[in-house]
């Protein structure tokens, strides 16, 4: 029996269409999860230069933002007909935001952000896209077990998967399922983003001091300001198209605390980790998650939290 168009599954590999090192020449954005509130934020942004496709399951109540279609539906069904406008309307760039989160069952986490991802994936391909942005998680590495332990600080872009929680097991075997359908559609440019801990800037959390670590201690420290996150995924989009899949954090440069990350790293694990790279001067509140690679590929630098300087005297009274 022959393989389904957009199905991955066994044979040689199939051609996504040619462009390496060319900005988006055309054809809209899907913006999957558009009614969350990374989707919806970014959705609006795309919306003022390209024509974005919002899909949702509920409504993302965009107001008739200047460029956006309202579609509904699941991007996981997109397989089994669910609608995504004419059949032969040019998709360029698909921006994954849809995703069960922290609390999951695992058979959730496993429908939902794995078989659902690679799905999406196979169909949006056929179609002729050519890149895939994917919000994948800092969770990938296991931070909301207490007992999780860096291999080394700060955490590279390539740490494995210690999770003990189906959703960063989930987030992690999406990243897997990810660089798959990478080798099986040629020509595509596949990033996955371990998004920090993503916060509205009208509720940002106060600078943490240090404390016991608990579940999702790393996550507390590595929060990235909406503004933050909508400003990465456009650029993400705008990006020169780089065939092939990689991983990178993405998170601020600067970790959301008040005192300095070796205080953080010495009450966490005592002398089990190295706190060196904390101890230089100008880098005593780096982000426990290395970004250099981000910022060098999409050119992008977050703008919270303040330098240290800043951040105390707004914290003065």
């Amino acid at each position: 029996m022959g393989r389904a168009p957009g199905a991955l599954g066994a044979g040689a590999p199939d051609a996504a269409p040619s462009g390496a090192g060319q900005a988006d020449p055309g054809g809209c954005t899907v913006v999957t999860g558009a009614s969350g509130l990374i989707g919806r934020a970014v959705s609006a942004a795309l919306g003022a230069s390209r024509p974005v496709l919002a899909l949702s399951r509920r409504d993302p109540e965009l107001g008739g933002a200047p460029g956006v279609t309202v579609v509904r539906g699941d991007f996981a069904r997109l397989e089994q007909g669910q609608p995504l406008g004419p059949p032969d309307l040019a998709v360029h760039t698909v921006v994954h935001l849809a995703a069960v989160t922290g609390g999951c069952s695992e058979d959730d986490a496993l429908r939902v952000n794995v078989a659902g991802t690679l799905a999406m994936m196979g169909h949006m391909a056929a179609r002729g896209c050519r890149r895939f942005i994917l919000a994948g998680s800092i969770a990938a590495v296991g931070i909301a077990d207490p007992a999780f332990q860096p291999r080394a600080l700060p955490i590279a872009d390539d740490h494995p998967c210690l999770a003990r929680d189906a959703y960063g097991m989930s987030k992690h075997l999406m990243e897997d399922a990810a660089a798959y359908a990478a080798r099986r559609f040629e020509g595509l440019d596949v990033l996955c983003l371990r998004l920090a801990s993503v916060a509205d800037d009208r509720r940002l959390p106060p600078l943490r001091s240090a404390r016991l670590l608990g579940a999702w201690g790393l996550g507390g420290i590595t929060v990235m300001a909406l503004s933050d996150a909508v400003r990465l995924l456009v650029a993400a989009c705008d990006a020169p198209l780089r065939p092939g899949f990689r991983v990178r954090n993405a998170a601020p440069a600067r970790a959301w605390v008040r005192d300095p990350m070796a205080r953080f790293l010495e009450a966490w694990y005592g002398d089990a980790v190295d706190t060196g790279p904390f101890l230089r001067p100008g880098h005593e509140f780096d982000s426990p998650f290395d970004v250099s690679r981000l910022e060098t590929e999409v050119g992008f630098t977050a703008r919270l939290p303040a330098p240290p300087s800043q951040a105390g005297a707004a914290a003065r009274p």
